[in-house]
């Protein structure tokens, strides 16, 4: 065809010019100079092989500018603009009602650097239309076959999704969008958007935090082939990284620990670790034994917590308060010595006010030497720089530090929150670091995908790393399925933006209109995405007393890409399936639990005993709405009991077991 030669001749210019960059960058890299420019460099022309271009626009006046992942340039001359560019953006927002300049909007499909198709879109009608070819490129994309890894739809963003990632305000912006609706491929092109045009960002540093390790393997590629290498995906408990998360909580110690007044408990946790004596304390220091008075202990525990400092650090004010008070102590027997009705020295001095012994050791301890004509009567011997050696000395003293330390002990997390630690347990710890006074990584910009999972004890850590409140948050209050999770966005930080994304380019209107009735009858008050088409294949049920047979069975018939196989409980379905647990979500049969499942895409989905989905949780229902959205083309449901009455409408189908 001749449109397909045309546009691979442009094609291998393109990817001529990036060899050339590639060689230019390694090159600069093996010289050693700045490696870790270079490295990223390295790194960030890898990551845009495949894809380099993917779109023409036809502009008024007969010029075309193509469109692709990064960048390239011939001297002056543009060869492809970056899809971020002011320039691109018409190639996402241009209409047949409102084109602007754009004649044609042509979509290039290519399989490595071969283009393998083009689809055009003539948007002025009295334009040329010689040349048109191809078909709708967004439902061709979303029509595609799964391949277990997320693909960017930078190719096909619509006009909703392009305002919301060309948002430039600043502060938190909260985007909400049912199952399908591109909230994520928008959280994550609107990151590549922001660090392409606030330079800044790259060395403040951007975090996108996920559910799951699944999920963020699954998005992995799409910021690598959008050009960006330098963003730090996590789960929260991942933002511990000494953690070690051994157990589960309950539903209800989950809900439990989530909850923000947790925070003030940690606080008087931390609190109550520091002592005052009911009784005077005795503090031995070279051979002396001085007098700690409990109001002494009280007055530096109120100067040391006046200061607002965490517990670590004004732990330290504490002690230099005491020790100031002791030294007072010291240098009032250094410099005066009591006598009895005898004459005889009580403190150990001479009769004739000269130093005792004890009192020359102390001083010696604290650095201070006397000249031999320095302790010739009672008179004022220590200046200020002997005093603070004093004091240095006294803090320096590990028997007086022990008695500090049993007053005010030193604190580390696992002292404030005892293991074994839950998922749930991770922010706990996070908030009792921050009492006690350690820093953690700090990043310019925070994305936060399927945010309605995160209690308002994990939000107090994400803020904790994030104080300039920069921020995507994106998720779905129908699709919650922790027991700490939300149900509105009133724990989001404050103040934010909403933004709503109203169409599934993903599920069929076949499989919408039955989570539709699900999400009815459990929230009325919340309504369904707008599905764009349909898949020609209603979604089915089977009865079967033999669940992993009907399964094994289906699995054998599947020829179409992608399944996934999603149940309350995985672990005796992967052994009798012989399917891997955690999942490989690059093989053609996956086996997931919906918290596994979320935020994920496959051709077909077989839900797995959709009753115990129900019931395994105070979100049930949501988890079972998460589950049946996950597909592209086709849903079924295998049920051993009775089906449950939401999921009554689906077509009847049955499967012979064979092992029945």
């Amino acid at each position: 065809m001749p449109e397909i030669a045309a546009e691979q001749d442009h094609v291998n210019v393109l990817y001529a010019r990036l060899d050339a960059l590639r060689e230019e960058a390694a090159a600069a890299l093996a010289r050693g100079h700045a490696p870790d420019v270079w490295q990223a460099e390295v790194a960030r022309l890898a990551a845009v092989e495949d894809g380099l271009c993917f779109g023409r626009l036809d502009l008024t006046g007969g010029r075309r500018v193509h469109i692709g992942r990064l960048g390239l340039f011939e001297k002056d001359e543009a060869l492809l603009v970056d899809w971020r560019a002011p320039a691109a953006r018409p190639f996402y927002t241009a209409t047949a009602a409102e084109p602007g300049e754009v004649v044609r909007r042509r979509r290039i499909t290519t399989r490595g650097r071969t283009v393998v198709a083009v689809d055009d879109e003539l948007l002025d009608p009295d334009g040329p239309s010689d040349g048109l070819v191809g078909e709708a490129a967004l439902l061709a994309a979303v029509t595609a076959e799964r391949t277990g890894r997320m693909r960017d739809i930078v190719t096909t963003l619509q006009a909703e999704q392009d305002r919301i990632i060309r948002d430039d305000a600043r502060g938190v912006l909260v985007v909400e969008g049912g199952p399908g609706t591109g909230k994520t491929a928008v959280a994550l092109h609107r990151v590549a958007y922001l660090l392409y045009t606030h330079e800044h960002l790259r060395t403040r540093g951007v975090l996108v935090i996920g559910p799951s390790r699944v999920f963020l393997d699954y998005i992995g590629q799409v910021l690598p082939g959008l050009g960006e290498n330098r963003v730090v995906t996590a789960t929260v408990p991942d933002l511990l990284p000494g953690v070690a998360v051994t157990r589960a909580d309950s539903a209800a110690e989950a809900a439990r620990k989530g909850r923000a007044d947790m925070a003030s408990r940690l606080a008087e946790a931390v609190r109550a670790t520091v002592r005052v004596p009911e009784e005077p304390v005795d503090v031995e220091f070279e051979q002396q034994v001085l007098r700690l008075d409990p109001a002494v202990v009280r007055r530096a525990v109120r100067k040391a917590r006046e200061t607002g400092l965490p517990h670590n650090q004004a732990r330290e004010v504490f002690h230099r308060a005491v020790v100031t008070t002791l030294t007072g102590e010291l240098v009032d027997r250094m410099e005066a010595v009591a006598f009895t009705e005898t004459g005889e020295a009580l403190d150990g001095g001479s009769a004739d006010g000269r130093l005792g012994e004890a009192e020359l050791q102390a001083l010696a301890a604290a650095g201070v030497v006397l000249g031999p004509d320095e302790d010739d009567g009672p008179r004022a011997l220590l200046d200020e720089l002997d005093r603070q050696a004093l004091r240095t000395a006294l803090l320096g003293d590990a028997g007086v530090r022990d008695v500090l330390d049993e007053l005010w002990p030193p604190l580390a997390p696992a002292e404030v929150v005892e293991g074994p630690w839950s998922a749930a347990d991770v922010p706990l710890l996070d908030e009792a670091a921050a009492l006690i006074g350690e820093s953690v990584p700090v990043f310019g910009y925070v994305v936060v995908d399927e945010a309605q999972e995160l209690s308002e004890m994990d939000w107090r850590m994400l803020v904790r790393r994030c104080p300039s409140r920069s921020m995507t948050i994106v998720g779905d209050p129908a699709q919650t399925g922790s027991a700490a999770g939300a149900a509105s966005w009133d724990r989001v930080p404050r103040p934010h933006r909403l933004a709503e994304l109203t169409v599934s380019y993903r599920t069929p209107v076949e499989i919408m209109e039955v989570a539709a009735e699900l999400l009815a009858t459990h929230h009325p008050e919340l309504r369904p995405p707008v599905s764009v088409r349909a898949s020609g294949k209603p979604p089915w049920r089977q009865a079967a007393a033999d669940v992993p047979g009907v399964l094994a069975e289906l699995v054998d018939e599947h020829t179409e890409g992608q399944v996934a196989i999603i149940a309350p409980e995985t672990r005796e379905l992967a052994a009798a399936l012989s399917l891997s647990v955690p999942p490989d979500l690059t093989a053609k049969v996956v086996l997931l639990t919906p918290a596994e499942a979320k935020g994920l895409e496959f051709d077909s989905v077989v839900i797995a005993d959709p009753a115990a989905v129900l019931a395994a949780g105070p979100h049930g229902p949501n988890d079972l709405y998460v589950a049946m959205t996950r597909a592209t083309q086709r849903l079924g449901v295998v049920h051993p009991g009775p089906v449950p009455r939401e999921l009554r409408s689906l077509t009847e189908r049955r499967v012979s077991s064979r092992r029945s």
